[in-house]
């Protein structure tokens, strides 16, 4: 006498809803050094947040080598107010430019290593859960060799 799927599990039972994998939280041990979130941070800022900045493609495509092109001398006697002028605002934009990169790639460094240290941990949950998975169906098993599938 098999036992009918209605008489164990009610027609109204409550089945739990899909996840949205991005909101699952994962407990993950990573505590940044204060010190790399400052040089992370743009100063007035919000502070770097590695847990939710997420790069595109494009900004971690790797930057092609740039040739720099040959100094050319320029005698003392053509070094006019002009000239100091564009020099002063050149540097100021090469250094604009240094400290952008710098930041970018502390930020992307600091998003790494959180990003293994949870990759870790989701790991270990993975195998946690197929342990606890193997359990449940050894379990399933043995109650459908009793009493007939569900």
């Amino acid at each position: 006498s098999y036992v009918s799927v209605g008489q164990i599990l009610p027609a109204n039972r409550n089945t739990p809803s899909p996840i949205d994998p991005e909101t699952i939280q994962v407990p993950v041990g990573y505590e940044p050094d204060p010190a790399d979130l400052a040089l992370s941070s743009i100063p007035g800022q919000e502070m770097f947040d590695p847990r939710k900045r997420k790069f595109s493609e494009e900004e971690l495509k790797p930057q092609p080598m740039i040739k720099k092109a040959r100094k050319v001398f320029i005698p003392d006697d053509l070094k006019d107010d002009k000239y100091w002028a564009r020099r002063r605002k050149n540097n100021m934009a090469a250094k604009r430019s240094r400290d952008a990169r710098r930041l970018k790639e502390n930020q992307i460094a600091i998003r790494a290593s959180f990003l293994e240290k949870e990759n870790s941990a989701l790991r270990q949950e993975v195998a946690d859960l197929r342990k606890e998975l193997g359990k449940c169906k050894n379990v399933l098993a043995k109650y459908e060799a009793r009493h007939g599938p569900l």
